[in-house]
């Protein structure tokens, strides 16, 4: 799932941090900037003024305005043409620069957004495209609860009333802290990184089975809540039968991967029994996540015991 956005939706956003002001700017016939691909690509979006591989946000500073101010009438005339083709979606003129007249006569013959702003042409184009790089990421939302376990971003998944939410309050009150219950949003806003986040009309909020619906801000203070993380660790909640307990291995950690996005996203299983500590065992499962990613495998050192036990035995 990808979204689309406007330049007019960018003014509103970064108006004030970035001192935007409309030269021409009509909401309703903004053309929207392309999201990225299914497979990853994302078009030229904002950039210094290209006329040859154009950016879908054209920003003029000093030394594009320069060298605009000094072309020719004809040549000036043939890349106005150029520079309002079919897919620019915007102007920014940036350091504080007058906006040349053909230019501003043009976009509102087009009605094409024209800003400018007082800023740094470099610190126009990171901004924008960090904004960018968050709103047209590529998104899904996938049913469980996310939190932050001791740093790490943990999604707890599972069949309908196996327990998540019960799970998340008891770790919450453990100090750890809620980033969406239900239905977070994930999105891929680097090409190695998956982030997580709670719709706005579910942030907050942790739903109970009888206890209902819980303000998690409200009730453990704004510690318990994280606006967003990157999901490193799924852990599914399956019911402890018979047929799970001889598919998984007592000696590994039955991590797996799974993807999400194209992104690799490391998986295990927790049983799900009467009496056991769930959140404790949620801990652990953490902590031996942390150490393997630093190289650290507990069956290997155990292992390894074993072989000089035996290699003294031998002696």
């Amino acid at each position: 799932m990808s979204r689309s956005l406007t330049l007019a939706e960018l003014h509103e956003r970064l108006r004030e941090s970035l001192a935007l002001e409309a030269v021409v700017l009509v909401p309703e016939h903004a053309p929207a900037l392309p999201p990225e691909a299914a497979d990853g690509a994302v078009p030229n979006l904002v950039g210094h003024l290209n006329l040859i591989q154009a950016n879908r946000v054209q920003v003029l500073g000093k030394t594009e305005l320069a060298y605009w101010n000094g072309l020719g009438g004809t040549v000036r005339a043939r890349l106005l043409d150029t520079l309002f083709n079919d897919e620019l979606c915007g102007l920014i003129v940036s350091d504080g620069q007058p906006v040349p007249d053909d230019i501003r006569a043009r976009a509102a013959e087009r009605r094409v957004p024209l800003l400018t702003t007082p800023l740094k042409c470099e610190h126009i184009i990171s901004t924008i495209r960090h904004e960018l790089g968050r709103a047209l990421a590529a998104r899904i939302v996938l049913h469980g609860v996310f939190l932050n376990v001791l740093g790490v971003g943990v999604l707890l998944a599972g069949a309908s009333n196996v327990g998540k939410s019960e799970l998340a309050l008891e770790l919450i009150s453990r100090g750890h802290s809620l980033v969406a219950d239900d239905a977070p949003e994930f999105s891929r806003p680097a090409p190695d990184t998956v982030e997580g986040s709670a719709p706005p009309m579910i942030k907050d909020f942790l739903e109970v089975s009888g206890l209902g619906i819980l303000n998690i801000r409200a009730m453990y203070g704004d510690a318990a809540i994280r606006h967003r993380k990157q999901l490193e660790l799924i852990i599914q909640l399956e019911p402890l039968t018979t047929a799970l307990s001889e598919q998984l291995d007592r000696l590994h950690d039955n991590f797996s991967e799974r993807e999400v996005l194209g992104v690799p996203v490391t998986t295990m299983t927790l049983p799900v029994a009467p009496g056991r500590n769930l959140a404790v065992m949620v801990e652990a499962a953490v902590r031996n996540f942390l150490l393997s990613h630093h190289g650290y495998h507990a069956v290997e050192e155990l292992m390894q015991r074993q072989e000089q036990a035996m290699g003294r035995e031998s002696e």
